[in-house]
């Protein structure tokens, strides 16, 4: 059995679990290892390898650096080999060698997001209260649709990088859409269009109705950064470079088109 990191970037996915019609990083996946001749069939659409299993199920839009799966696959499976058949928005860049019952959404220990708000109008020191209140233990319940597996104990942090506050959420699990909603509520707070007890009366047991509710903030900023085991990867070095190509390609091509859609703004105000 053989566990793999894997980057990816979920602009282009409806998220990472396979669904019929749209296309997932985990349908992109079995494509790749279907081509490689290790998918075992069955039946429609089921086409998995044996053992098979993956960290978490990111949604539409989120985007990875180290989700996780593991499945048993012959020693020629490096990162690198398993790059040849995935398309350039995933890419593998680490394995390591784990125990015949291991299982990548079980056996991980602690999960780490990181939500990139482009905020430069937030109130860094309100966003560090919010989620100084949120860290610790507490039933979420009114923070996710789950109805179960709400309570948890939550590390957090934020950092301004410019005109970005990077907001760092982590546990050993999540309930839907935990992060996305604590990121609204935090953004809310910053802004000044909540007041900093609405923390608190989320955190209540008792559930919430209409305007005090919080929905989820876009995919698009979400990072799915660590999922610890306590297992040793090894790097890829052929793999890591090839994916330090295509992150940086993806990176000059936007910033390009920020620049762009930047001086059409500025320039409706010449």
């Amino acid at each position: 059995m053989r566990a793999y990191r894997i980057a990816y970037d979920g602009t282009g996915y409806y998220g990472f679990q396979r669904q019929p019609d749209v296309p997932t990083v985990e349908e992109a996946l079995f494509d790749a290892l279907a081509a490689l001749g290790l998918a075992v069939d069955r039946g429609p659409g089921e086409n998995r390898p044996a053992g098979y299993t993956a960290a978490g199920r990111t949604d539409a839009g989120v985007s990875a650096l180290a989700q996780t799966v593991a499945f048993e696959a012959p020693d020629w499976l490096t990162p690198a080999a398993l790059n040849g058949e995935l398309p350039a928005s995933v890419r593998a860049w680490a394995s390591a060698s784990v125990d015949e019952d291991f299982h990548a959404t079980v056996d991980a220990t602690r999960r780490e997001y990181v939500y990139y708000r482009f905020a430069p109008e937030l109130d860094d020191d309100l966003a560090a209260s919010a989620l100084e209140r949120l860290a610790g233990e507490h039933d979420f319940a009114n923070l996710t649709t789950d109805e179960t597996g709400t309570v948890r104990t939550l590390e957090t942090d934020c950092e301004r990088h410019g005109e970005f506050l990077e907001i760092c959420v982590a546990a050993d699990g999540f309930p839907r859409h935990l992060v996305r909603r604590v990121v609204t509520l935090v953004s809310d707070v910053a802004a000044g269009r909540a007041p900093l007890d609405r923390v608190d009366r989320l955190l209540d047991p008792s559930p919430v109705r209409g305007k005090l509710g919080v929905g989820p903030a876009p995919g698009a900023g979400l990072v799915l950064w660590n999922v610890a085991y306590g297992v040793d990867f090894t790097v890829d070095e052929q793999a890591r470079a090839s994916a330090r190509t295509v992150f940086d390609e993806q990176y000059r091509d936007r910033q390009t088109a920020a620049r762009v859609a930047g001086r059409i703004r500025d320039g409706l105000d010449e």
